[in-house]
């Protein structure tokens, strides 16, 4: 494993939900499990009048986020980690002079011997992103001569192509792109992580991985919520920015990729990017129009409690065309992926929350076995990320008696049977990664370009294009009733079940 070095965990915005939600609950694990170095200080910095015992209550004592992690354990632990924690006020705004901070960041590394290496959260609108890099580069807080610097940014990473590039000039100039974390907490997830895994380190799934063996590749994120409190945020953002444009085209590109030389960090994301440059980009209107699908949730019934449409929602426009569902088909530009389709589909409002990944393979060239019932039986590999992780391959066992009837038999495994191995959240993991300088699970600038350069034409297509419709679905069913329609040929979309070995294909409406 490797050395976790001493350092200084300086979070901005952190009197927002964010670090009491996730970050200080993934510190106290880390903690609490001993990953953290001996020496490690967390400072908490925001607009908030809070002083070091106020933001230690906030965020540990009185937090609802920590009580399962604290419940049973001796008080002790507790306080020795709010010892670690102290908070500075920047006062009315984030593009100050960061004097006073450099003073306290000074004063805590010397009190407390973290060697003058930082990691800077930035935990606020990416509005703040460069006025923050450039307030801190100003009071020599991003120079690597005495300790090493990093910093940490969140998502949305830009709204557009061009918004994206000019974050990403904005914090060139003040860090290097070697210290920059662009953090995706979907790549946090050990289930996303083991793509790699279950492709490069398997000899019965690596030489299958490609053009002819596979018929069609399946990307499900399906959350059973609706907008919720972020209905003002969502209207301006939608499914294909929210959710499709940064986590699903990681899963895409993990899926995509070719093996990387090694294991290291650049080596992996060099393939990454090469993979999000293949994807073909629509263009034209026809091609937009016959391979997407944008649709909003209407109000339904679910359970016998009435649920809200998505123009209903608070903060969102009556007349809003903001998609909760969207579904895209598209083309990979490679010998690899030649003609193989891909499907990926994002929504809010369906009937559970999963997210799986599935890889059709092609039925064999000579069937010898017509008649035995296994149209529409196609061998399949299910990768689920959420719930329920695991691995789920599908494929064709004889029915006991006479003749050769052929039935579809599941072979799974399950993260949850490894219970001897403590599996760490995403943000336990992201964290602890750039604690080590390991950028492997975050973006490089280069991959967040090439992810957008396919998902800007398609924005301007529904922003713009002529006759672009926005079909509603009931809340609680699986999308849009053409939604079918996009998989030419094929059937159906696999509408999964909360359990991964589960037979698709039900709606939870009542």
């Amino acid at each position: 494993m490797k050395k976790t070095e001493n350092q200084m965990l300086i979070i901005f915005g952190a009197s927002g939900d964010l670090t009491a939600r996730k970050l200080v609950p993934a510190l106290f694990s880390l903690f609490k499990d001993n990953h953290l170095p001996e020496n490690f200080v967390v400072l908490g910095v925001s607009r908030s009048n809070l002083s070091d015992s106020d933001f230690r209550k906030k965020v540990v004592q009185e937090s609802e986020y920590l009580k399962k992690k604290t419940k049973d354990l001796d008080s002790k632990i507790i306080d020795r980690f709010c010892e670690k924690l102290f908070y500075e006020d920047l006062g009315k705004d984030y593009d100050t002079s960061y004097k006073g901070l450099q003073k306290r960041i000074t004063d805590l590394n010397v009190e407390h011997g973290t060697d003058q290496n930082c990691i800077f959260y930035l935990s606020t609108p990416p509005s703040l992103y460069e006025a923050i890099a450039k307030n801190l580069a100003e009071v020599g807080l991003n120079d690597q001569n005495t300790g090493w610097k990093r910093i940490i940014v969140e998502k949305p990473f830009g709204y557009s192509l061009e918004s994206a590039r000019q974050l990403n000039d904005g914090l060139h100039q003040y860090f290097k792109e070697s210290q920059i974390y662009r953090i995706d907490h979907y790549l946090g997830k050990e289930t996303v992580q083991n793509l790699l895994v279950t492709r490069f380190a398997n000899s019965i799934f690596e030489p299958l991985w490609n053009r002819n063996y596979i018929h069609h590749v399946e990307i499900t994120n399906a959350e059973s919520g609706g907008v919720e409190l972020r209905g003002g945020y969502y209207d301006k953002s939608g499914a294909l920015r929210d959710m499709f444009q940064n986590h699903l085209l990681q899963i895409v590109s993990l899926v995509v990729m070719e093996p990387p030389i090694g294991s290291n960090a650049d080596e992996i994301r060099n393939e990454k990017v090469k993979a999000l440059k293949s994807l073909r980009i629509m263009k034209d209107e026809k091609t937009l129009h016959d391979n997407t699908i944008k649709a909003q949730y209407i109000s339904s019934i679910i359970n016998g409690e009435k649920v809200k449409g998505y123009r209903e929602e608070e903060g969102v426009d009556p007349d809003s065309s903001t998609e909760t569902y969207a579904a895209i088909k598209f083309y990979v530009d490679n010998w690899r992926w030649a003609d193989v389709p891909f499907y990926v589909r994002t929504a809010k409002r369906m009937p559970t929350k999963v997210t799986e990944v599935v890889i059709h393979f092609k039925t064999p060239h000579h069937q010898i076995f017509k008649d035995s019932g296994l149209n529409n039986k196609d061998n399949k590999l299910i990768i689920r990320i959420q719930p329920d992780e695991g691995i789920l391959i599908k494929f064709g066992v004889k029915v006991p008696g006479q003749g050769f009837k052929v039935e579809r038999a599941n072979l799974d495994f399950y993260y949850s049977s490894l219970v001897e191995n403590n599996v760490m959240e995403a943000y336990e993991r992201l964290l602890l990664d750039a604690m080590q300088g390991d950028a492997t699970l975050y973006a490089r600038a280069d991959e967040v370009e090439a992810a957008w350069e396919f998902v800007d034409p398609i924005l301007d297509y529904w922003k713009n294009g002529k006759g672009v419709k926005t079909y509603g679905y009931s809340a609680g069913v699986w999308g849009p009733t053409n939604a079918d329609e996009l998989i030419e040929g094929l059937g159906m979309w696999r509408n999964p079940s909360e359990n991964l070995a589960d037979d698709p294909g039900f709606c939870v409406i009542c």
